[in-house]
Protein backbone atom coordinates (compact mmCIF):
# COMPACT_ATOMS: atom_id res chain seq x y z
CA UNK A 1 0.00 0.00 0.00
CA UNK A 2 1.36 3.41 -1.01
CA UNK A 3 1.75 6.02 1.71
CA UNK A 4 0.50 5.66 5.28
CA UNK A 5 -2.44 6.57 7.52
CA UNK A 6 -1.99 9.08 10.32
CA UNK A 7 -4.20 8.85 13.45
CA UNK A 8 -4.75 12.43 14.53
CA UNK A 9 -6.44 11.49 17.81
CA UNK A 10 -3.64 9.32 19.21
CA UNK A 11 0.13 9.42 19.14
CA UNK A 12 2.81 6.98 20.23
CA UNK A 13 5.20 7.95 23.01
CA UNK A 14 8.07 6.15 24.70
CA UNK A 15 8.05 5.95 28.50
CA UNK A 16 11.11 6.29 30.73
CA UNK A 17 11.40 2.51 30.95
CA UNK A 18 11.49 2.17 27.17
CA UNK A 19 7.92 1.07 26.56
CA UNK A 20 5.73 2.57 23.86
CA UNK A 21 2.24 3.67 24.70
CA UNK A 22 -0.59 5.40 22.84
CA UNK A 23 -1.76 8.67 24.28
CA UNK A 24 -4.46 11.09 23.25
CA UNK A 25 -3.44 14.16 21.25
CA UNK A 26 -4.73 17.68 21.73
CA UNK A 27 -7.06 17.05 18.77
CA UNK A 28 -8.68 13.96 20.28
CA UNK A 29 -12.37 13.91 19.46
CA UNK A 30 -12.11 16.95 17.15
CA UNK A 31 -12.46 16.90 13.38
CA UNK A 32 -11.68 13.99 11.07
CA UNK A 33 -9.54 11.31 12.73
CA UNK A 34 -7.58 9.61 9.93
CA UNK A 35 -5.46 11.26 7.30
CA UNK A 36 -4.29 9.06 4.42
CA UNK A 37 -1.05 10.43 2.95
CA UNK A 38 1.11 9.53 -0.04
CA UNK A 39 3.68 11.08 -2.40
CA UNK A 40 2.31 11.79 -5.87
CA UNK A 41 4.16 11.38 -9.19
CA UNK A 42 5.06 15.06 -9.06
CA UNK A 43 6.96 14.56 -5.81
CA UNK A 44 4.49 16.43 -3.60
CA UNK A 45 2.48 15.01 -0.72
CA UNK A 46 -1.23 14.36 -1.24
CA UNK A 47 -3.72 13.52 1.47
CA UNK A 48 -7.37 12.89 2.26
CA UNK A 49 -9.04 12.83 5.68
CA UNK A 50 -11.59 10.30 6.99
CA UNK A 51 -13.80 10.33 10.12
CA UNK A 52 -13.56 8.01 13.17
CA UNK A 53 -14.35 4.31 12.58
CA UNK A 54 -13.48 4.61 8.85
CA UNK A 55 -9.85 3.53 8.84
CA UNK A 56 -10.73 0.73 6.44
CA UNK A 57 -12.04 3.27 3.92
CA UNK A 58 -8.77 5.20 4.23
CA UNK A 59 -6.81 1.99 3.55
CA UNK A 60 -8.95 1.18 0.52
CA UNK A 61 -8.48 4.71 -0.81
CA UNK A 62 -4.69 4.39 -0.60
CA UNK A 63 -4.85 0.96 -2.23
CA UNK A 64 -6.82 2.38 -5.15
CA UNK A 65 -4.31 5.21 -5.52
CA UNK A 66 -1.46 2.68 -5.69
CA UNK A 67 -3.37 0.62 -8.26
CA UNK A 68 -4.07 3.66 -10.45
CA UNK A 69 -0.39 4.61 -10.33
CA UNK A 70 0.70 1.13 -11.41
CA UNK A 71 -1.76 1.15 -14.36
CA UNK A 72 -0.85 4.67 -15.43
CA UNK A 73 -4.39 5.90 -14.67
CA UNK A 74 -3.59 8.08 -11.68
CA UNK A 75 -5.51 11.36 -11.47
CA UNK A 76 -4.37 14.13 -9.16
CA UNK A 77 -7.14 14.68 -6.54
CA UNK A 78 -6.67 18.43 -6.80
CA UNK A 79 -8.23 18.24 -10.28
CA UNK A 80 -11.59 17.96 -8.58
CA UNK A 81 -11.27 21.57 -7.52
CA UNK A 82 -10.28 22.87 -10.97
CA UNK A 83 -13.03 23.98 -13.33
CA UNK A 84 -12.76 23.74 -17.11
CA UNK A 85 -12.46 27.52 -17.37
CA UNK A 86 -9.67 27.73 -14.79
CA UNK A 87 -7.65 25.11 -16.63
CA UNK A 88 -8.43 26.35 -20.15
CA UNK A 89 -7.44 29.93 -19.36
CA UNK A 90 -3.98 28.77 -18.27
CA UNK A 91 -3.70 26.35 -21.17
CA UNK A 92 -4.66 28.84 -23.88
CA UNK A 93 -2.06 31.32 -22.61
CA UNK A 94 0.75 28.84 -23.26
CA UNK A 95 -0.42 26.33 -25.88
CA UNK A 96 1.03 28.18 -28.88
CA UNK A 97 3.69 30.77 -29.57
CA UNK A 98 1.53 32.45 -32.25
CA UNK A 99 -0.16 35.49 -30.71
CA UNK A 100 -3.07 35.55 -33.14
CA UNK A 101 -3.74 31.85 -32.58
CA UNK A 102 -3.86 32.36 -28.83
CA UNK A 103 -6.24 35.27 -29.14
CA UNK A 104 -8.51 33.37 -31.52
CA UNK A 105 -8.61 30.34 -29.19
CA UNK A 106 -9.30 32.56 -26.18
CA UNK A 107 -12.16 34.26 -28.02
CA UNK A 108 -13.74 30.96 -29.05
CA UNK A 109 -13.60 29.66 -25.49
CA UNK A 110 -14.89 32.90 -23.97
CA UNK A 111 -17.83 33.28 -26.35
CA UNK A 112 -18.90 29.71 -27.04
CA UNK A 113 -17.62 27.49 -24.23
CA UNK A 114 -17.28 29.14 -20.82
CA UNK A 115 -20.97 30.22 -20.67
CA UNK A 116 -22.02 26.57 -21.06
CA UNK A 117 -19.39 24.33 -19.42
CA UNK A 118 -16.87 26.73 -17.89
CA UNK A 119 -17.86 26.19 -14.23
CA UNK A 120 -17.95 22.38 -14.30
CA UNK A 121 -15.02 20.65 -12.49
CA UNK A 122 -12.71 18.79 -14.88
CA UNK A 123 -13.12 15.24 -13.48
CA UNK A 124 -16.92 15.49 -13.58
CA UNK A 125 -17.14 15.68 -17.38
CA UNK A 126 -18.92 12.87 -19.17
CA UNK A 127 -19.55 12.52 -22.94
CA UNK A 128 -23.16 13.53 -22.28
CA UNK A 129 -22.07 16.97 -21.13
CA UNK A 130 -20.21 17.48 -24.43
CA UNK A 131 -23.20 16.27 -26.45
CA UNK A 132 -25.49 18.70 -24.62
CA UNK A 133 -23.04 21.56 -25.18
CA UNK A 134 -22.78 20.76 -28.90
CA UNK A 135 -26.58 20.86 -29.16
CA UNK A 136 -26.65 24.34 -27.63
CA UNK A 137 -23.72 25.40 -29.80
CA UNK A 138 -25.62 24.44 -32.94
CA UNK A 139 -28.22 27.09 -32.11
CA UNK A 140 -25.67 29.77 -31.22
CA UNK A 141 -23.27 29.09 -34.11
CA UNK A 142 -25.11 28.11 -37.33
CA UNK A 143 -21.96 27.59 -39.42
CA UNK A 144 -20.80 23.97 -39.08
CA UNK A 145 -17.26 24.92 -40.06
CA UNK A 146 -17.06 27.40 -37.17
CA UNK A 147 -18.54 24.88 -34.72
CA UNK A 148 -15.92 22.40 -35.80
CA UNK A 149 -13.14 24.88 -35.00
CA UNK A 150 -14.65 25.66 -31.57
CA UNK A 151 -15.01 21.94 -30.84
CA UNK A 152 -11.39 21.36 -31.85
CA UNK A 153 -10.19 24.01 -29.41
CA UNK A 154 -12.18 22.48 -26.54
CA UNK A 155 -10.95 18.98 -27.38
CA UNK A 156 -7.35 20.22 -27.44
CA UNK A 157 -7.81 21.70 -23.96
CA UNK A 158 -9.15 18.40 -22.62
CA UNK A 159 -6.25 16.53 -24.24
CA UNK A 160 -3.86 18.84 -22.42
CA UNK A 161 -5.67 18.06 -19.15
CA UNK A 162 -5.17 14.35 -19.85
CA UNK A 163 -1.47 14.93 -20.48
CA UNK A 164 -1.22 16.83 -17.19
CA UNK A 165 -2.79 13.96 -15.27
CA UNK A 166 -5.91 15.91 -14.29
CA UNK A 167 -8.38 13.62 -16.10
CA UNK A 168 -8.04 10.10 -17.47
CA UNK A 169 -9.97 10.50 -20.74
CA UNK A 170 -10.91 13.23 -23.17
CA UNK A 171 -14.74 13.34 -23.20
CA UNK A 172 -14.70 14.92 -26.66
CA UNK A 173 -13.21 11.72 -28.11
CA UNK A 174 -15.98 9.39 -26.94
CA UNK A 175 -17.65 7.41 -29.75
CA UNK A 176 -21.05 8.90 -28.89
CA UNK A 177 -19.80 12.45 -29.45
CA UNK A 178 -20.34 13.49 -33.07
CA UNK A 179 -17.75 15.96 -34.29
CA UNK A 180 -19.37 18.79 -36.30
CA UNK A 181 -18.95 17.88 -39.94
CA UNK A 182 -16.95 20.26 -42.14
CA UNK A 183 -18.88 22.25 -44.67
CA UNK A 184 -18.51 21.12 -48.27
CA UNK A 185 -19.16 24.45 -49.95
CA UNK A 186 -17.35 24.49 -53.24
CA UNK A 187 -15.11 27.37 -54.15
CA UNK A 188 -16.59 29.22 -57.12
CA UNK A 189 -13.79 31.33 -58.58
CA UNK A 190 -14.44 34.75 -60.03
CA UNK A 191 -14.31 35.32 -63.75
CA UNK A 192 -11.60 37.46 -65.29
CA UNK A 193 -14.31 40.04 -66.01
CA UNK A 194 -15.11 40.29 -62.30
CA UNK A 195 -11.46 40.49 -61.28
CA UNK A 196 -10.61 43.30 -63.64
CA UNK A 197 -13.91 45.03 -62.97
CA UNK A 198 -13.14 45.21 -59.24
CA UNK A 199 -9.62 46.38 -60.07
CA UNK A 200 -10.97 49.28 -62.16
CA UNK A 201 -13.43 50.26 -59.42
CA UNK A 202 -10.73 50.61 -56.72
CA UNK A 203 -8.87 53.88 -56.10
CA UNK A 204 -6.05 54.21 -58.62
CA UNK A 205 -3.28 53.94 -56.03
CA UNK A 206 -4.58 50.54 -54.85
CA UNK A 207 -5.44 48.85 -58.15
CA UNK A 208 -2.17 46.95 -58.32
CA UNK A 209 -3.16 45.10 -55.12
CA UNK A 210 -5.50 43.09 -57.34
CA UNK A 211 -2.62 42.22 -59.68
CA UNK A 212 -0.53 40.86 -56.81
CA UNK A 213 -3.37 38.89 -55.22
CA UNK A 214 -4.82 37.42 -58.43
CA UNK A 215 -1.50 37.06 -60.27
CA UNK A 216 0.67 35.72 -57.41
CA UNK A 217 -1.90 34.32 -54.97
CA UNK A 218 -0.93 36.46 -51.96
CA UNK A 219 -3.18 36.82 -48.92
CA UNK A 220 -4.46 40.26 -48.02
CA UNK A 221 -1.96 40.75 -45.18
CA UNK A 222 0.86 39.68 -47.50
CA UNK A 223 -0.30 42.14 -50.17
CA UNK A 224 -0.36 45.10 -47.80
CA UNK A 225 2.90 43.99 -46.22
CA UNK A 226 4.66 43.61 -49.58
CA UNK A 227 7.95 45.49 -49.54
CA UNK A 228 10.20 46.68 -52.32
CA UNK A 229 13.04 44.32 -51.46
CA UNK A 230 10.82 41.25 -51.96
CA UNK A 231 10.54 41.83 -55.71
CA UNK A 232 13.06 40.26 -58.08
CA UNK A 233 12.04 41.77 -61.40
CA UNK A 234 15.01 40.37 -63.32
CA UNK A 235 14.66 36.82 -62.03
CA UNK A 236 10.87 36.84 -62.14
CA UNK A 237 10.24 35.98 -58.49
CA UNK A 238 8.34 37.49 -55.58
CA UNK A 239 9.50 36.56 -52.07
CA UNK A 240 6.75 36.33 -49.46
CA UNK A 241 8.71 36.91 -46.27
CA UNK A 242 6.26 38.71 -44.01
CA UNK A 243 2.79 40.14 -43.72
CA UNK A 244 0.94 43.03 -42.11
CA UNK A 245 -1.11 41.82 -39.13
CA UNK A 246 -3.40 43.39 -36.58
CA UNK A 247 -2.98 42.16 -33.01
CA UNK A 248 -5.04 43.55 -30.15
CA UNK A 249 -5.89 46.60 -32.25
CA UNK A 250 -2.27 47.33 -33.20
CA UNK A 251 -0.51 46.60 -36.48
CA UNK A 252 2.73 44.61 -36.64
CA UNK A 253 4.92 42.92 -39.21
CA UNK A 254 5.05 39.14 -38.83
CA UNK A 255 5.84 35.96 -40.72
CA UNK A 256 3.22 34.75 -43.21
CA UNK A 257 0.46 32.47 -41.96
CA UNK A 258 1.91 29.28 -40.53
CA UNK A 259 5.42 30.72 -40.91
CA UNK A 260 5.34 29.65 -44.58
CA UNK A 261 7.98 31.90 -46.11
CA UNK A 262 8.00 31.17 -49.83
CA UNK A 263 8.96 32.31 -53.32
CA UNK A 264 6.24 32.80 -55.93
CA UNK A 265 6.69 33.19 -59.71
CA UNK A 266 6.28 36.84 -60.72
CA UNK A 267 4.50 36.98 -64.10
CA UNK A 268 5.67 39.70 -66.48
CA UNK A 269 2.24 41.34 -66.54
CA UNK A 270 2.20 41.64 -62.74
CA UNK A 271 5.79 42.90 -62.74
CA UNK A 272 4.85 45.60 -65.26
CA UNK A 273 1.86 46.63 -63.14
CA UNK A 274 4.03 46.89 -60.02
CA UNK A 275 6.71 48.88 -61.84
CA UNK A 276 4.08 51.33 -63.08
CA UNK A 277 2.55 51.54 -59.60
CA UNK A 278 5.91 52.21 -57.93
CA UNK A 279 6.68 54.92 -60.47
CA UNK A 280 3.45 56.78 -59.68
CA UNK A 281 3.44 55.93 -55.97
CA UNK A 282 6.97 55.35 -54.65
CA UNK A 283 7.30 52.85 -51.79
CA UNK A 284 6.96 54.31 -48.30
CA UNK A 285 9.21 53.34 -45.39
CA UNK A 286 7.03 52.16 -42.51
CA UNK A 287 8.30 51.12 -39.08
CA UNK A 288 6.26 48.68 -36.99
CA UNK A 289 6.92 46.15 -34.20
CA UNK A 290 7.85 42.65 -35.23
CA UNK A 291 5.36 39.88 -34.41
CA UNK A 292 3.88 41.37 -31.21
CA UNK A 293 2.85 44.94 -30.25
CA UNK A 294 5.83 45.14 -27.90
CA UNK A 295 8.26 43.44 -30.30
CA UNK A 296 11.41 44.99 -31.77
CA UNK A 297 10.87 47.66 -34.41
CA UNK A 298 11.54 46.84 -38.07
CA UNK A 299 11.25 49.03 -41.15
CA UNK A 300 9.86 47.98 -44.53
CA UNK A 301 9.46 49.91 -47.79
CA UNK A 302 5.81 49.15 -48.47
CA UNK A 303 4.36 49.27 -51.98
CA UNK A 304 0.79 49.80 -50.82
CA UNK A 305 -0.07 52.31 -48.12
CA UNK A 306 -3.02 54.20 -46.73
CA UNK A 307 -4.04 57.70 -47.69
CA UNK A 308 -2.09 59.11 -44.73
CA UNK A 309 1.20 57.79 -46.12
CA UNK A 310 1.53 54.99 -43.57
CA UNK A 311 0.50 51.35 -43.68
CA UNK A 312 -2.97 50.50 -44.92
CA UNK A 313 -5.75 49.91 -42.40
CA UNK A 314 -7.32 46.72 -43.63
CA UNK A 315 -10.75 47.16 -42.03
CA UNK A 316 -11.10 50.62 -43.59
CA UNK A 317 -10.01 49.24 -46.96
CA UNK A 318 -12.55 46.41 -46.76
CA UNK A 319 -15.51 48.61 -45.78
CA UNK A 320 -14.91 51.76 -47.78
CA UNK A 321 -12.95 50.61 -50.84
CA UNK A 322 -13.34 46.89 -51.45
CA UNK A 323 -17.08 46.55 -50.89
CA UNK A 324 -17.97 49.60 -53.01
CA UNK A 325 -15.87 48.06 -55.79
CA UNK A 326 -17.74 44.77 -55.42
CA UNK A 327 -21.06 46.60 -55.65
CA UNK A 328 -19.90 48.54 -58.71
CA UNK A 329 -19.34 45.27 -60.56
CA UNK A 330 -22.58 43.72 -59.29
CA UNK A 331 -20.98 41.06 -57.08
CA UNK A 332 -22.87 42.39 -54.04
CA UNK A 333 -25.89 44.73 -53.98
CA UNK A 334 -25.69 48.41 -53.30
CA UNK A 335 -26.88 49.18 -49.74
CA UNK A 336 -30.01 51.12 -48.95
CA UNK A 337 -29.47 54.77 -48.07
CA UNK A 338 -28.02 55.02 -44.57
CA UNK A 339 -27.28 51.26 -44.44
CA UNK A 340 -23.92 49.48 -44.52
CA UNK A 341 -22.86 47.03 -47.18
CA UNK A 342 -23.97 43.47 -46.48
CA UNK A 343 -21.48 40.96 -45.15
CA UNK A 344 -19.83 39.05 -47.99
CA UNK A 345 -17.14 36.77 -46.54
CA UNK A 346 -16.96 34.66 -49.70
CA UNK A 347 -16.15 37.78 -51.73
CA UNK A 348 -13.34 39.18 -49.64
CA UNK A 349 -9.90 39.76 -51.11
CA UNK A 350 -9.31 36.03 -50.55
CA UNK A 351 -11.46 35.45 -53.65
CA UNK A 352 -8.47 36.59 -55.71
CA UNK A 353 -6.43 33.66 -54.33
CA UNK A 354 -9.17 31.32 -55.53
CA UNK A 355 -9.01 32.96 -58.95
CA UNK A 356 -5.23 32.47 -58.99
CA UNK A 357 -5.63 28.79 -58.09
CA UNK A 358 -8.25 28.25 -60.79
CA UNK A 359 -6.02 29.85 -63.44
CA UNK A 360 -3.04 27.68 -62.51
CA UNK A 361 -5.05 24.45 -62.39
CA UNK A 362 -6.69 25.23 -65.70
CA UNK A 363 -3.22 25.69 -67.17
CA UNK A 364 -2.18 22.24 -65.91
CA UNK A 365 -0.10 23.21 -62.86
CA UNK A 366 0.21 20.39 -60.30
CA UNK A 367 -1.26 20.51 -56.82
CA UNK A 368 2.08 20.36 -54.99
CA UNK A 369 3.42 23.42 -56.79
CA UNK A 370 0.14 25.30 -56.29
CA UNK A 371 0.21 24.45 -52.59
CA UNK A 372 3.74 25.83 -52.34
CA UNK A 373 2.83 29.06 -54.12
CA UNK A 374 -0.26 29.58 -51.95
CA UNK A 375 1.66 28.94 -48.75
CA UNK A 376 -0.46 25.98 -47.63
CA UNK A 377 1.08 23.74 -44.98
CA UNK A 378 -0.43 20.60 -46.53
CA UNK A 379 -0.89 19.85 -50.25
CA UNK A 380 -3.82 17.67 -49.18
CA UNK A 381 -5.66 20.78 -48.04
CA UNK A 382 -5.05 22.38 -51.43
CA UNK A 383 -6.35 19.27 -53.18
CA UNK A 384 -9.50 19.11 -51.02
CA UNK A 385 -10.20 22.80 -51.65
CA UNK A 386 -9.63 22.91 -55.38
CA UNK A 387 -10.04 19.34 -56.64
CA UNK A 388 -13.29 20.24 -58.42
CA UNK A 389 -11.41 22.86 -60.46
CA UNK A 390 -8.88 20.38 -61.83
CA UNK A 391 -9.37 19.41 -65.47
CA UNK A 392 -11.21 16.09 -65.62
CA UNK A 393 -9.93 13.07 -67.55
CA UNK A 394 -12.86 13.31 -69.94
CA UNK A 395 -12.05 16.97 -70.46
CA UNK A 396 -8.46 16.12 -71.32
CA UNK A 397 -9.71 13.46 -73.75
CA UNK A 398 -11.96 15.95 -75.53
CA UNK A 399 -9.19 18.54 -75.70
CA UNK A 400 -6.69 16.01 -77.07
CA UNK A 401 -9.03 14.91 -79.86
CA UNK A 402 -10.08 18.48 -80.63
CA UNK A 403 -6.42 19.46 -80.91
CA UNK A 404 -5.88 16.78 -83.54
CA UNK A 405 -8.88 17.97 -85.54
CA UNK A 406 -7.77 21.58 -85.21
CA UNK A 407 -4.39 20.66 -86.70
CA UNK A 408 -6.01 19.05 -89.72
CA UNK A 409 -6.31 21.04 -92.93
CA UNK A 410 -9.42 19.19 -94.03
CA UNK A 411 -11.76 18.10 -91.26
CA UNK A 412 -13.75 15.98 -93.69
CA UNK A 413 -10.92 13.44 -93.81
CA UNK A 414 -10.71 13.03 -89.98
CA UNK A 415 -7.74 13.23 -87.68
CA UNK A 416 -5.53 11.15 -89.93
CA UNK A 417 -4.78 14.13 -92.10
CA UNK A 418 -2.98 15.77 -89.18
CA UNK A 419 -0.05 13.39 -89.62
Amino acid sequence: MAGHIQDRWFKTETTTDGKTIRVKTDRHGLGLRYRARYIGPDGTEKSKSFPDRQKRLAENWLANIASDMSRGQYIDPRAGRITFRQFAEKWVATHTTEVNSREAAERRLRLHTYPYIGTRPLPSFQPGHIRTWLGELETAVPAASHRRIVFGTVSAAFSAAVDDGLISKNPCKAKSVQVPKPSHTRVIPWTAHQVFGVRAALPEYLRATVDVASGCGLRQGEVFGLSEDELDYEGGWLAVGHQLKRIRGKFVFALPKGGKVRDVPLPAAVADALRAHSKEHPPVRVTLPWRTPDGPLVTKSLLFTGSAGSHARVSYFNDFMWKPALAAVGIIPEPEEGERYASAPEHGMHALRHFYASVLLDAGENIRALSQYLGHADPGFTLRTYTHLMPSSEGRTRNAVEAIYAASQDHDHGPGTAQ
